[in-house]
C-alpha cells in the first residue's frame, strides 16, 4: 500500500486546488489570501507533507536552492553574510548551500560545477576576485551569479550581476575621520591586495590623504600574508603583525586603518605588544562593523556595511534570474557605508 502524501492530498485537506499548493511551495504568495495561506500551512503540518525535491529537479532541471560561496567563515562577517542570505532565501521558498573557497579560483570552479550538476542554477560569490574567468563557462551555460562586495570590472565576460558597498567611499570616510582628529601619519594594514574590494579600499585611503594635502607613503602601507593565499583565516594575526611593524618605525603612525574589523582586533594586540594604548597612543579604525566591534575594549570605530539590505538585494536578483522573470542586462547595485564612531579613535596627541 502506497502511503506517500501527495500534493493532491494537501490540496484536498486545505480545500484548495493543487496549483495553489504548488504556488505556495514555490514562494508565489502574492495572490493568495492570508486565510488560505494559513489553511495550506496547517494542512502541510497535519499531513507531514514534504515535497519531492528529486522529482521537481527532474521536471524543471533545477532545485529550490542557492549556492553561497564565501572566502572563510573564520571571519564573522561572512557568517553574518550567510545568515542574512539564508533568511532572505527562506522567505522566498529557497534554501542555501554554503562553501568556503579561501578565494581559490579552482576551488570555486569545482564548487560551482558540483552545485550546477546538483540542479542549483543561481549562486552568490563573496570572494571579490579580480577576475571571474574561472566561472565564465558556467555563466554561458546558464548559471546565474551575483558577485557580492565586488564592483563590476571591464574584463568581466560575460558580465554578471553585482551588489557591493561603496568600498572606496568606506575607506575615505574612515581616513577622513582620522584626519579630522588631527592625525597625519595614518597607516594602512591589509592582506594581499589581489581583490577588487581591497584595492578599492586602498584607493579610498589614498584619495582622502591626497585631498588633505598629504602624499601617501609606501612605508605606511602594510600588505602581507603569513602563508599562501589571501589571509582570510589568519586575519587577526596579520593585523597584529602589521600593527607591530608599522608602530615600531622611528616616526611611527599615530593612527591605523585596517582592511576589516578582524585585522583591527589584531592591531589592538600588536599595539599592546609594544606597550601602546588604544586610543591614547594610537587610533584604530576597522571596516565591516561585525558583531564583536561593539564589545571589544575599547569598542571599535568602524565602517558599517548595510549587510542585510545588500544580501536581500542579492537574493532578489538571483531568484529573478533563476525563475526567468528577467532577461535584463546585469544589475550593479552599490550601497552607501556608514561611519560608526566608538572609543578606538581620539584626537592626535603628537
Amino acid at each position: 500500500m502506497n502511503t506517500e502524501i501527495t500534493i493532491q492530498d494537501v490540496a484536498q485537506l486545505a480545500g484548495v486546488s493543487p496549483s495553489t499548493i504548488s504556488n505556495f511551495l514555490n514562494g508565489r504568495h502574492e495572490r493568495t489570501s492570508p486565510e488560505t495561506l494559513e489553511r495550506v500551512q496547517n494542512a502541510i503540518a497535519q499531513l507531514g507533507y514534504s515535497p519531492n525535491r528529486a522529482a521537481r529537479h527532474l521536471k524543471t532541471g533545477r532545485v529550490q536552492m542557492i549556492g553561497v560561496i564565501v572566502p572563510s567563515v573564520a571571519n564573522p562577517f561572512y557568517g553574518a553574510f550567510a545568515s542574512c542570505i539564508e533568511r532572505a532565501a527562506l522567505q522566498a521558498g529557497y534554501q542555501i548551500l554554503l562553501g568556503n573557497s579561501e578565494r581559490d579560483p579552482e576551488r570555486e570552479q569545482r564548487y560551482a560545477e558540483e552545485l550546477w550538476h546538483y540542479g542549483i542554477r543561481g549562486m552568490i560569490f563573496g570572494s571579490s576576485l579580480l577576475a571571474l574567468t574561472h566561472l565564465a563557462g558556467l555563466v554561458k551555460r546558464g548559471l546565474s551569479i551575483v558577485a557580492f562586495d565586488r564592483q563590476t570590472q571591464a574584463i568581466d565576460d560575460p558580465p554578471v550581476d553585482s551588489v557591493s558597498v561603496d568600498n572606496l567611499l568606506a575607506a575615505r570616510l574612515a581616513t577622513e575621520h582620522l584626519l579630522q582628529l588631527g592625525h597625519r601619519r595614518i597607516g594602512f594594514v591589509t592582506g594581499p591586495l589581489r581583490t577588487v574590494n581591497r584595492q578599492e579600499r586602498l584607493q579610498g585611503y589614498q584619495q582622502a590623504l591626497r585631498a588633505a594635502g598629504i602624499a601617501p607613503e609606501r612605508e605606511l602601507i602594510w600588505e602581507k600574508a603569513l602563508a599562501q593565499g589571501f589571509g582570510d583565516t589568519e586575519s587577526v594575526e596579520l593585523g597584529r603583525s602589521g600593527a607591530r611593524e608599522l608602530l615600531s618605525q622611528s616616526n611611527r603612525p599615530t593612527a591605523l586603518l585596517t582592511i576589516n574589523d578582524m585585522y583591527a582586533f589584531g592591531a589592538y594586540a600588536g599595539a599592546r605588544d609594544l606597550g601602546l594604548r588604544v586610543p591614547d597612543d594610537v587610533s584604530i579604525v576597522g571596516i565591516d562593523d561585525i558583531v564583536l566591534a561593539e564589545v571589544v575594549d575599547p569598542p571599535l570605530t568602524t565602517i558599517r556595511q548595510p549587510l542585510c539590505e545588500m544580501t536581500r538585494a542579492a537574493v532578489d536578483i538571483i531568484i529573478q534570474r533563476i525563475e526567468g522573470k528577467t532577461n535584463d542586462a546585469p544589475q550593479h547595485l552599490t550601497m552607501k557605508p556608514e561611519l560608526v564612531i566608538r572609543k578606538s579613535t581620539a584626537e592626535c596627541r603628537d
